[in-house]
């Protein structure tokens, strides 16, 4: 788990195959509607992100195949499951900006990273057009430029 002090928040898991798949142009906080149990799991770090998508139905926003494994101790009285869909908790003003950016402008929403943020768990999520095949080859050639440049000008 990656903690960032300065900003107040502590990071419980990244979805870096969106980063790879998409170019990320515009990013939206979001809040998670969970029970009792998920957020205890949450705590102890038992999640799996990186298959999950969002989907936009009925003017409301859904998270989709994020699995959270409850704990042995989770209560006998209910029955976990791991992975429910989970309602995402946006104002009217962001789900219409969602919905215009979907459905007129082609752009695909995809969650990149699950935080807590003063006690509550929230999740980024990134208006996201997709790459082709030869983008992420330029991204990838791109970067390791980068790195080869830094060696190299380290060695002076």
């Amino acid at each position: 788990m990656n903690s960032n002090h300065d900003s107040g928040h502590k990071t419980i898991a990244l979805n870096k195959r969106a980063r790879f798949e998409y170019f990320i142009e515009e990013r939206i906080e979001a809040g998670l509607a969970l029970q009792g149990w998920e957020v205890k799991a949450l705590r102890d770090g038992r999640v799996q992100f990186a298959d999950s998508y969002i989907l936009l139905k009925d003017q409301e926003a859904f998270l989709f195949g994020c699995l959270i494994n409850p704990l042995p101790t989770v209560s006998t009285h209910i029955t976990p499951d791991p992975t429910r869909t989970r309602k995402l908790l946006l104002n009217r003003r962001e789900l219409d900006q969602l919905f215009y950016a979907i459905e007129r402008k082609g752009y695909t929403v995809v969650p990149t990273a699950l935080y807590w943020l003063r006690g509550k768990v929230k999740v980024e999520i990134g208006l996201a057009k997709g790459k082709k095949q030869h983008d992420k080859r330029q991204v990838s050639k791109e970067r390791d430029w980068g790195r080869e440049k830094s060696r190299i000008l380290k060695k002076g």
